[in-house]
């Protein structure tokens, strides 16, 4: 008698490119002819009835992974579909993916069930399928329910509930950032600003400006969140608008600019000195208000990016402008007197800077 061995095993293949037809939107039929297409069947040899039932086959598959992926750690726990881990990060990490122009008309929505309808029009604006559409915001929804509330830190919370990459978590964090907030994204004004900008602005406003900043005294809230304590402080920065301390600022900054600018930049500058001042201070006293925090996008467009840009200052221009109005004023009297407002002033001036460059498209 022969002793036989006998393995069976369920490992779960997945068809990379069939995952991401079905990821952006195509039906299985939609599928079959995108294959018969690119002359996929005439190099295997086989026919469309083959193909598209083995397309059907997998779509089986994904859709039943899908339940799975809508709470990434029971795809991990669960004995059903066997796949090594690396297998099922790339799943996961590609079902969160998203295209950015998508992502970029829905924010500034409410993440609601009734602007779930919007994605029709999405769909024929960005030209990518209603299916892929809905489920990016499906997606968006179900992180930003799970993460809105919770303590701590919104990049890990969102790692340790959805398992995602960091740079796809601190892309998420970004978006429930500016949900939370009710940030204007959407006026025509801020057209001209894509997804990466506003995620750009998000994630510093939630390094520097937010309950999980280094700064910040009070770390028992939640990442989501402005530092109140912070926003409160910004309104002492109003002294820097009087007189006396905006003509002295304003010397400082010229003088110091003398080495590295033109003399006609350092005379836009000089002859815009008080207005860009003026805006920079008001943007920083509204922000304890609720609407201005809502319209911090819109000022810096409409009050400090736009009037440079029309006045022809380049990018390395209003580089070196804000580096020396933020780095001069220190040196001077009104601070001596507040000296805490000099981690109040850095606080605020670094993440600002770094957003007004980020959104200065000349």
């Amino acid at each position: 008698m022969t002793a036989v061995d006998v393995f069976v095993g369920n490992y779960t293949l997945i068809d990379s490119e069939l995952y991401g037809l079905w990821l952006n939107g195509y039906s299985a039929q939609d599928a079959a002819l995108f294959l018969q297409k690119s002359g996929v069947l005439q190099k295997a040899d086989v026919s469309m009835e083959i193909v598209y039932s083995d397309i059907q086959d997998q779509y089986r598959l994904f859709f039943g992974l899908e339940k799975l992926l809508q709470s990434p750690p029971k795809l991990i726990d669960q004995q059903i579909y066997q796949m090594d881990t690396d297998m099922q990060r790339q799943v996961i990490e590609r079902y969160y993916q998203f295209d950015s122009v998508v992502v970029r008309e829905i924010l500034g929505r409410k993440l609601s069930s009734r602007n779930r309808k919007d994605m029709d029009d999405v769909s024929e604006k960005t030209r990518i399928p209603i299916r892929s559409c809905r489920r990016q915001f499906d997606n968006l929804k179900r992180v930003f329910k799970t993460v809105e509330e919770m303590m701590g830190s919104l990049v890990e919370n969102i790692k340790t509930h959805y398992l995602l990459s960091e740079d796809l978590a601190r892309q998420y964090a970004a978006i429930v950032f500016i949900a939370n907030n009710r940030f204007e994204t959407g006026k025509k004004k801020l057209s001209h600003l894509s997804f990466e900008d506003f995620v750009f602005c998000a994630n510093q406003m939630i390094t520097n400006w937010s309950y999980s900043s280094v700064e910040c005294t009070v770390h028992a809230d939640m990442d989501v969140d402005l530092d109140r304590g912070f926003l409160h402080d910004l309104r002492e920065l109003k002294m820097i608008s009087e007189k006396e301390v905006l003509d002295e600022h304003k010397g400082q900054v010229i003088s110091h600019l003398k080495p590295s600018l033109t003399k006609k930049s350092r005379q836009v500058l000089e002859e815009s000195f008080k207005n860009n001042s003026k805006a920079i201070i008001n943007i920083a006293c509204g922000l304890n208000h609720s609407k201005d925090v809502r319209d911090i996008f819109v000022d810096l467009v409409e009050k400090v990016t736009e009037p440079c840009m029309s006045a022809g200052l380049s990018g390395s221009d209003m580089e070196a402008f804000l580096n020396a109005y933020k780095d001069t004023i220190v040196r001077m009297d009104v601070f001596r007197l507040q000296p805490h407002m000099l981690a109040v002033w850095d606080r605020y001036m670094k993440t600002l800077k770094l957003c007004v460059l980020q959104i200065y498209h000349t």
